[in-house]
């Protein structure tokens, strides 16, 4: 799977012009409180059941704080509605990140006009939303692709920045694995004839527009998972805290000397602080929280220009155990690349080069410019062109001939395939010698492309082998630092390559990949991807043609390419839209990401509700056991204001998490013994102690309002 130089050359860098991961725009803030106020309607927030149990508990105490109003009473509410309000604003932000883009992708869709042929062949004026599936449209240079869809008819440049955000046009042309193209993009030259294969409401911009803003967001089995988890704990906490209004009661009845203010069992009040204690036990933080670690996991692959057509492929790629990367455009720059000259006895390595650089110089293939640049750079030849060789008669390459070459003032020069060079050699009544063998298994046992030089001296000269040029693959840079990388998080990876074994087992260990798979076929890629899964492992690969278009639908995570067919995206979970194979590592990078966010905050929001646990508690009756006296180490104020304190405390802990939500925990690739203690130590530790001095910091403000006595 090649990839076109002008293509691959695509930047990784994020082209969206969201905001920065991590960052919170003032004004994205600001926008984003209406949404927040209308996720308060019960039947959105019902699905997120923590915070719709909080939700429930403002509105009970409400209604408490109007029958038998009190300055605490009223603080209290405050900070609970709060608490929900902050709780969607985190998802509101989360989602307000990608409105921005949206709205850009549907300014791009509106008010196309397509130009569609009718049965007989004429054309009629159509807005592009009426366009149904099998339909045939004419684009032309400046005009907007109407639709997603193939090209039938023609090859034109198209302008895609619209989507891709890249400014570098790419070559559309029908036929082959590079036909498909996307509504909003920009015809740039020539004519082409497309038929449209989406159906209305379901074209890319579409489904980009709705993942961008979260509206077809499923959530993912592990989120489910969690939910659920979540739930379960706020059940036993609703019975832990229902025990403590009857435990007060039993208890003032033994103390009658103890004021209601410090028992707290006054009815409205009481009810009031069952709410209050309840809200801060139970994991509001990673239940407020969660649904934005989802959505902020896809925008970073947006912001990568990648479409995730599911959350549960991002948070799949999170735990690929085996990634299976083509050679071509992936791990190699996708040309192979003159290395050396090899001349057989007797003939120069000066003369050699010459010859080598004057049959390349109509060569305009990648391999053929790597030679004449070869022979400059390291036998000090000047660079020559066709142009000053006006009287040469160029031999193109063809499939049949396997060879190319010129014939300059009767001298002949070819090269090519050992077998087709050593045949026409001896066609011109030369000898092969025995060496040029040696050289050319030499050079493909070591993973090379061996092509071999001959040469006829003159008219009526003889026909000899000159000597062999090196071709190879060259493995991209750092690749072998990223395969350590995917080693050390526990993934396998595996290299995909029509090359022959030898030829495959040199870049594979040149690479540094941990195994790979020669001569494939689209059935042996589909084989190896079902051998993984039935092993128990998750799977990643990338794909653009239609032969891979099995492949990509049976493995875990199949990132298909933008410039790919339209058969290869559909059976694809995810699309690149910078069309870089590379971007598979960069995806699993993220998912792993997401996973440990989620899991980071989750620790940290569990370890959080503990420690405000012991830290209100003996604050709040102390009164009735004296004993309580040594757990209260932070001294607050008095009952009332710890636990105003912990709800204040438990509603700014939301916004401050904000950021860290949308940005990520930072990853860096280790084991998972190492990053569980990791998370246990930074956020574990950190949620348990961040409660005691920030609760303790809001008590000294809180014991200076009125009721805190």
């Amino acid at each position: 799977m090649s990839v076109p130089t002008a293509e691959r050359a695509v930047s990784h860098q994020p082209k969206s012009k969201s905001v920065p991961s991590g960052l919170i725009d003032p004004a994205m803030l600001w926008r984003s409180v209406p949404d927040a106020l209308r996720k308060l309607d019960p039947r959105t927030l019902w699905r997120n059941p923590v915070m719709f149990i909080v939700e429930l508990g403002a509105v009970w105490s409400t209604v408490l704080a109007i029958v038998e109003p009190t300055w605490f009473g009223w603080l209290i509410v405050g900070w609970l509605w709060l608490t929900v309000v902050f709780a969607n604003l985190a998802e509101a932000v989360a989602e307000g990140r990608g409105k921005a883009q949206a709205e850009s992708l549907r300014k791009t869709k509106a008010d196309t006009m397509a130009r569609r042929l009718t049965e007989s062949g004429a054309e009629e004026s159509v807005p592009a939303p009426q366009l149904k599936l099998g339909d045939i449209v004419v684009v032309e240079a400046g005009q907007v692709i109407p639709g997603d869809g193939d090209v039938v008819e023609g090859i034109a440049s198209v302008d895609e920045s619209a989507i891709t955000g890249e400014s570098a046009p790419v070559i559309r042309e029908s036929g082959g694995d590079r036909s498909a193209v996307t509504g909003g993009t920009t015809v740039l030259s020539d004519r082409i004839v497309v038929k449209i294969t989406q159906k209305p409401g379901e074209s890319f911009i579409d489904r980009m527009i709705a993942l961008v803003e979260g509206a077809n967001r499923q959530k993912t089995p592990n989120e489910i998972a969690l939910n659920i988890l979540l739930a379960a704990l706020t059940i036993i906490f609703v019975f832990a805290v229902a025990t403590l209004q009857p435990l007060a009661i039993y208890s003032k009845a033994n103390n009658p000397g103890v004021p209601d203010s410090l028992s707290l069992t006054a009815n409205g009040v009481s009810g009031i602080v069952m709410v209050a204690l309840l809200v801060c036990l139970i994991p509001t933080t990673i239940g407020a929280l969660l649904s934005a670690i989802g959505i902020a996991g896809m925008d970073r692959l947006v912001q990568r220009n990648v479409l995730a057509m599911s959350g549960r492929a991002v948070e799949a790629a999170g735990d690929v155990n085996t990634l299976l990367l083509d050679k071509t455009g992936t791990i190699t720059l996708g040309n192979r690349q003159a290395s050396a000259f090899v001349p057989l006895s007797g003939i120069s390595a000066a003369q050699l080069a010459d010859a080598a650089q004057l049959s390349s110089l109509a060569d305009e293939t990648p391999e053929g410019r790597s030679i004449v640049v070869f022979a400059k750079q390291h036998h000090g030849l000047r660079a020559r062109t066709p142009g000053e060789l006006a009287h040469a008669h160029w031999i193109e390459f063809s499939a049949t001939t396997r060879m190319s070459g010129v014939d300059l003032d009767g001298h002949k020069l070819r090269k090519g395939a050992a077998s087709a060079v050593a045949e026409w050699v001896r066609s011109e009544g030369g000898s092969v010698p025995d060496e040029l063998g040696s050289i050319v298994d030499g050079i493909s046992g070591a993973g090379g492309t061996p092509l071999v030089v001959g040469q006829v001296a003159g008219d009526g000269g003889t026909a000899e082998v000159l000597g062999v040029i090196h071709l190879k693959d060259v493995v991209k840079q750092g690749m072998r630092d990223r395969f350590d990388e995917m080693r050390k998080m526990g993934i396998r990876t595996v290299m995909i390559t029509g090359d022959n074994p030898l030829t495959a087992k040199a870049i594979a260990d040149e690479a540094g990949v941990d195994d790979f798979l020669a001569e494939a076929t689209p059935e042996d890629k589909l084989a190896l991807i079902k051998k993984e899964q039935a092993g128990g492992r998750l799977v990643a690969m990338t794909g653009d043609g239609t032969n891979d278009a099995p492949a990509l639908a049976q493995a875990d995570v199949g990132v298909a390419m933008n410039t790919g067919t339209s058969a290869a995206k559909e059976a694809g979970n995810m699309v690149d839209l910078d069309s870089d194979p590379t971007k598979l590592i960069e995806i699993v990078e993220i998912g792993k990401q997401l996973l440990i966010t989620r899991g980071a905050l989750t620790t940290f929001s569990i370890a959080n509700d503990i420690a405000k646990y012991f830290a209100i508690i003996p604050a709040m009756f102390v009164a009735l056991f004296p004993g309580l006296d040594l757990l209260n180490i932070m001294r607050l104020h008095s009952p009332q204001s710890a636990i105003l304190s912990a709800v204040i405390f438990n509603a700014i802990v939301i916004v401050a998490l904000i950021p860290l939500a949308l940005k990520g925990v930072r990853y860096t690739p280790s084991s998972a013994s190492k990053l569980l203690s990791r998370n246990l130590y930074l956020y574990g530790l950190g949620g348990i102690v961040a409660p005691f001095i920030g609760i303790k910091l809001i008590d000294l403000v809180v014991q200076l309002l009125p009721g805190m006595s």
